[in-house]
């Protein structure tokens, strides 16, 4: 079990609420990690095998986040423990509101993480009777449809164009292999193709697919919308391989864009990419970075290339309590110029520096968030 106070350090977290409610059975955590530039904002996840470290830790990817595309909202993140198919699901949510309706939304706005939908969203302004309570609602209800207009992926994509061309490895006809071929996944393999790339892997839970000579990325999406997960083992192009293997596929560019903690020790070792693009959180081990980084492979952080999700939270967030749905176009031309443009950043900085992206792009939002400390006058005197 986690002792929430050995989570604590120079940065936050400012407040962790643990709740429960017996009737339902509802068990969950709220962390709000640091607040120094604005509210906190990011998502709330339910799994049977939600912990106060997991939240934590994403959490503070989020302060990273929102400082880093340089956004006026502080790092936080919530979880409950609960199984997202259940029947109870709906009374278990209400319950998960009402135990925070002292932090929510005054200190925290909900948004949609794993496990949630954007009816949850909904429940969730329905049950705290506040439209400003949680964003990634249905677009009937107002809301930004973050996966049918796929802006992470967007994102992700965009960002590992300007990381490419930085690079001097122009993405155009560049091979790109990417794990995880969910909302995120799909919507980056749709914008690569239109970039010139050629996505030459995919994977599920279910496999993978591989062909080096480059796979129908129409096709392949029209077999996902038709069969889900399991179109891998019904599409006629290119080989099966089993979930895992499209990590090491012979590829440029190579994209982790399923769950954190993919890419380890053993991995780096045998990537064969020039260029690694954080689709999900966390998926490379700070010593697989240290290791890619000895053999000339360049890691995007995570806080830089999926963020695309985080611009378009942010009109979210503006138009929680307005009549008027943000512009599509508007909120696609801000995820790529900001994402281009912190690629960009990240890469010049740690070459400057003479170190990783990660340790150069977590430096820039340092300095963001310990500007806005000390302007509060929340860091220590002297």
């Amino acid at each position: 079990m986690t002792d929430a106070l050995s989570l604590v350090d120079d940065w936050g977290p400012e407040k962790i609420v643990v709740v429960s409610h017996r009737r339902t059975g509802m068990k969950g955590v709220l962390v709000i990690d640091n607040t120094a530039r604005g509210t906190g904002k990011g998502g709330t996840r339910m799994s049977p095998t939600v912990t106060v470290g997991e939240v934590a830790r994403l959490a503070r990817v989020m302060t990273w986040k929102w400082a880093g595309v340089d956004l006026f909202y502080g790092g936080a993140k919530a979880g409950i423990v609960a199984d997202p198919v259940s029947r109870d699901k709906e009374a278990i949510l209400r319950a998960f509101a009402r135990a925070l309706s002292n932090e929510v939304p005054r200190e925290y706005v909900m948004g949609l993480d794993m496990g949630l939908t954007e009816c949850d969203a909904a429940i969730i302004q329905d049950e705290l009777g506040d439209r400003g309570a949680a964003v990634g609602t249905p677009e009937h209800l107002g809301g930004i449809a973050y996966d049918k207009l796929g802006v992470t992926g967007y994102g992700v994509a965009e960002a590992t164009d300007s990381a490419a061309q930085s690079l001097g490895m122009p993405l155009a006809g560049a091979r790109v292999a990417i794990q995880g071929f969910g909302a995120v996944g799909a919507a980056a393999a749709a914008r690569y193709a239109e970039l010139g790339a050629t996505v030459v892997a995919v994977s599920t839970a279910h496999g993978g697919l591989h062909d080096p000579s480059g796979l129908d990325v129409p096709a392949v999406l029209a077999a996902r919308e038709e069969h889900g997960d399991a179109f891998v083992n019904r599409f006629s192009q290119g080989a099966v391989i089993d979930a895992g293997q499209e990590l090491t596929v012979d590829c440029d560019v190579l994209v982790p864009a399923a769950l954190q903690d993919v890419i380890d020790v053993e991995k780096a070792h045998r990537i064969k990419a020039k260029l690694v693009v954080e689709g999900a959180n966390l998926p490379t081990s700070p010593q697989a970075q240290e290791i890619l980084a000895r053999r000339g492979v360049t890691v995007l952080p995570d806080f830089v290339a999926n963020a695309g999700g985080v611009v378009a939270a942010a009109f979210a967030m503006d138009a929680r309590y307005s009549g008027f749905r943000p512009e599509t176009p508007t909120i696609f031309d801000t995820i790529s110029s900001r994402l281009r443009a912190n690629a960009v950043a990240v890469l010049e900085e740690a070459k400057r520096r003479n170190t990783t992206p990660h340790t150069a792009g977590r430096g820039l939002a340092e300095e963001r968030v310990r500007t806005a400390m000390r302007s509060k006058g929340r860091l220590p005197l002297g």
